[in-house]
């Protein structure tokens, strides 16, 4: 049958790998499965052998894609710059359309309609923050449990949508600014601290009303269609701003490939910025001044999104010595914590080994505290970690460091 649809990989991006194997080590889920189908080689070859009409869209080949995380970390290293992230979202695409489970139906109902929706997301968090006070984590299934007692206390929202934050000091530019879904309502004080200091670097930070969830999770899971309408509906929304800020990395990675979801996509990812982009700019020219106090140490977390699909590693690093902090490595090849996304609830076993040794790997370096710019990847840390360890994204760090400063 081979592909049915327009987002299937294509022959250029499949046979653009050699089958040379530098991969095969970088994979998580081949390090942890020895199964070559389980690494990104054996995942190219299923889909050629798909395309060749060699074998069908069936169980079996779902099982091969959704094993993956698309930490992307095999892009790093490849020789051919074959687009695995790309390949990854048409070949779930192809599995929506051909193998259309109601497991899969659900999935789609979440990723598509509910994050995209204030509405149905406001009544999403109130239920889990009832869950927060009666403590009803202990009672969820593993599955749930781990990522349910990773989620931080549910805060008020502290960005107030269709508001402009003003510069202070000197003006150097617009910054629309991402809100997001989850990040909005889970991690408002993320927010808070991003739209302030991007105010103390130069910027008069703006948040359209009418933007929406960056379609990430649906173009994960292949649902294209609503990924596509994401990606128009927030290309619209920010069509009036210098640049487009997000502090998610996972959202971020994404919104810089809108090129791979609407016509007008290229242009817009182009003015697309990681929080801690800009940031790490504004310490270098001294617009954000560089604390005097040492503050001790703290583990850097390398979301994969943040480092092998942006390429951002030494810039929150930066940020966090210029908050008096000295950051500790606990992993130079930024391993996978196994949360990506819904991966926790769909790979179970899979996303429970890498995120216990994500946390080991917190625990030899001795620091309490650890840096993370992704939600997900904060949830998992923060779930398999347990009580003693602040788990925090950068930008709070340094926030938290000039005000104290001015003080």
């Amino acid at each position: 049958m081979g592909w049915v649809t327009d987002s299937a990989p294509t022959r250029a991006e499949l046979s653009a790998c050699v089958q040379c194997g530098l991969c095969l080590p970088e994979c998580p889920t081949f390090r942890l499965t020895g199964k070559e189908t389980f690494s990104p080689r054996g995942r190219l070859m299923a889909m050629s052998a798909v395309a060749d009409g060699v074998v069908q869209v069936d169980a079996a080949f779902e099982a091969i894609m959704d094993s993956c995380l698309q930490c992307r970390a095999c892009e790093v290293v490849c020789p051919s710059l074959v687009p695995f992230g790309r390949a990854m979202e048409g070949a779930r695409t192809e599995l929506t359309a051909q193998l259309p489970s109601s497991q899969r139906k659900a999935r789609h109902l979440v990723v598509g309609k509910v994050l995209a929706s204030p509405a149905l997301l406001r009544m999403a968090t109130l239920g889990v923050k009832a869950g927060q006070k009666m403590r009803i984590g202990k009672l969820l299934p593993a599955t749930l449990r781990s990522g349910f007692q990773g989620i931080r206390p549910i805060m008020p929202v502290a960005v107030e949508a269709g508001s402009t934050y003003p510069a202070l000091g000197e003006r150097i530019g617009r910054a629309g600014f991402l809100t997001g879904c989850v990040m909005d309502v889970w991690f408002s004080e993320v927010h808070a601290a991003s739209i302030a200091l991007l105010q103390r670097a130069g910027y008069d930070v703006v948040i359209p009303p009418a933007q929406t969830c960056c379609g990430a999770l649906a173009a994960h899971d292949g649902d294209m269609k609503d990924a596509r309408k994401l990606a128009q509906k927030n290309v619209v929304a920010f069509a009036n701003v210098d640049v487009v800020v997000v502090d998610s990395a996972g959202c971020g990675a994404h919104m810089k490939e809108y090129e791979n979801f609407t016509q007008d996509g290229e242009a817009f990812s182009k003015r697309v910025f990681d929080i801690n982009e800009l940031i790490a700019i504004a310490i270098g020219s001294g617009r954000i001044p560089t604390s005097a106090t040492e503050r001790g140490d703290v583990a850097v977390q390398d979301p994969c999104h943040l480092r092998h699909a942006q390429r951002i590693v030494d810039q929150p690093r930066s940020m966090l010595r210029a908050a008096g902090y000295n950051p500790v490595e606990i992993d130079p090849d930024g391993r996978c914590c196994g949360a990506a996304g819904i991966y926790s609830l769909l790979q179970p076993v899979l996303s429970q080994q890498l995120g216990a040794a994500k946390a080991d790997q917190v625990r030899v370096s001795k620091a309490k505290v650890v840096a993370s710019a992704n939600p997900g990847c904060e949830m998992q840390l923060r779930s398999y970690l347990g009580s003693g360890y602040e788990v925090v994204h950068p930008v709070e760090l340094l926030w938290r460091a000039v005000q104290e400063d001015d003080r």
